[in-house]
């Protein structure tokens, strides 16, 4: 089986524009969780959320693209962009049916959706649509722009399973690659949830935190005081390549993706197994994938969304599979972030990524009284960085309907 590596990152999201804006700001512990303006809230059970404020896609977008594409597609070509520039890759002097994009997307153009129906509804039924409410719409357009923006003619597609969609994008990629089907992915994922209907659904289920009047402290994984996730938006993108293809032009190589996998609870359509088995086997597995012991992982990047009965199970599951290993931090950096829902994997794996590179783990900030049902002995990165020779690390994410997905860096 080929190798993979990661040659290019970018990224577009509530902390940062780029890579190096969101990694400093994550360091800093910096939340932007702030009141929504997207829409008027106020009659909402939550009013807050993690939005990207002073987004300017013309960087990196021209006008037709932004007509016919709703933000998370935006967000995709912003991210993809500088993933691609990042890498160094000379599109036009390899064959373009060598390169691919997987890209992961969990709902799709909402905001294009309500606008359309509320246009529709407010004309008296009259039906006017815009002829970009379907491109707009549909989840694919993302890998779609993509592949039309940089003349990319490899396998294309766009993976969806909630909120682990990003890894799930990440592991079809991989494999791929390893199977010789291709040389280069651009994958990743995008979200632009914060509309009306998401807020409003997500709300009605009472999974996100109302804490409307102290928004910066509102995501709170493993506080023994959350009370639910703080939506987000934005997207990430990686350029994972094989790995002599990579070495034969002299690409900058920030790690080498070793392990990724899939499982599913079937459990529950919102609520995790309460054991956490299927997250414990999707790490089991990429552990084994990547020939790498318990006893060797250095980071964990944990879904821990910030929901009470989310964060318990997941480390459940992180101290049966891994135990009292005094090797292995774990760190939620859904508190700085928010959830980006199908871009948090995305996102997550750049921050995995550059653990590993910096040899500092980022801390999980707004936790004031740790959860007694904590495992004794979880080493969990706290309110400050953590600077520690980090040479794997692990991603999880998870999504409603019992995805579990994880991925696994190691420096090269």
């Amino acid at each position: 089986m080929k190798r993979v590596v990661v040659t290019g990152m970018g990224t577009i999201n509530p902390l940062g524009k780029d890579v190096s804006e969101f990694w400093n700001n994550s360091l800093l512990g910096k939340s932007n969780v702030s009141p929504i303006t997207r829409f008027d809230a106020s009659k909402f059970r939550t009013q807050i959320a993690s939005e990207i404020k002073d987004f300017h896609p013309e960087k990196y977008l021209d006008k037709n693209e932004i007509k016919r594409s709703d933000l998370f597609t935006q967000y995709a070509l912003y991210s993809a962009s500088q993933a691609l520039e990042d890498s160094g890759l000379e599109i036009d002097k390899l064959d373009p049916f060598d390169i691919g994009v997987i890209w992961g997307v969990g709902q799709g153009g909402m905001e294009t959706f309500e606008n359309e129906v509320e246009n529709y509804v407010s004309g008296n039924y009259v039906p006017r649509f815009s002829p970009f409410l379907i491109p707009r719409l549909i989840v694919n357009m993302a890998s779609g722009m993509i592949s039309m923006k940089f003349g990319l003619q490899g396998i294309n597609y766009t993976s969806v399973s909630a909120c682990a969609t990003s890894n799930t994008a990440f592991m079809d990629a991989f494999n791929y690659i390893r199977m010789g089907k291709a040389k280069v992915f651009i994958s990743g994922g995008s979200e632009a949830p914060i509309t009306p209907t998401s807020v409003g659904g997500f709300s009605a289920m009472k999974a996100m935190s109302t804490r409307n009047e102290d928004p910066l402290s509102a995501s709170r994984p493993f506080d023994r005081d959350r009370d639910g996730f703080v939506i987000g938006e934005g997207a990430g993108a990686l350029v994972l390549e094989e790995y002599n293809h990579a070495k034969k032009r002299g690409a900058k190589i920030y790690a080498e993706l070793v392990g990724a996998s899939m499982t599913a609870d079937a459990y529950h359509i919102t609520s995790p197994h309460p054991e956490g088995l299927g997250a414990k086997k999707a790490m089991q597995l990429a552990l084994k994938e990547a020939k790498i012991n318990t006893s060797d992982l250095d980071y964990l990047n944990m879904h821990a969304t910030s929901t009470p009965v989310g964060d318990i199970a997941e480390l459940k599951a992180v101290y049966s599979t891994f135990g009292g290993s005094k090797n292995l931090w774990l760190s939620a950096t859904k508190s700085i972030t928010g959830h980006l829902m199908g871009a948090a994997g995305a996102i997550e794996a750049i921050l995995a990524i550059k653990s590993i590179n910096e040899n500092i783990i980022v801390p999980t900030i707004n936790n004031e009284n740790l959860d007694p049902e904590i495992p004794e002995g979880t080493q969990i990165v706290l309110n400050q960085p953590l600077e520690k020779k980090v040479k794997t690390a692990m991603s999880n994410a998870f999504g409603f309907g019992g995805h579990n997905a994880s991925v696994l860096f190691r420096e090269v």
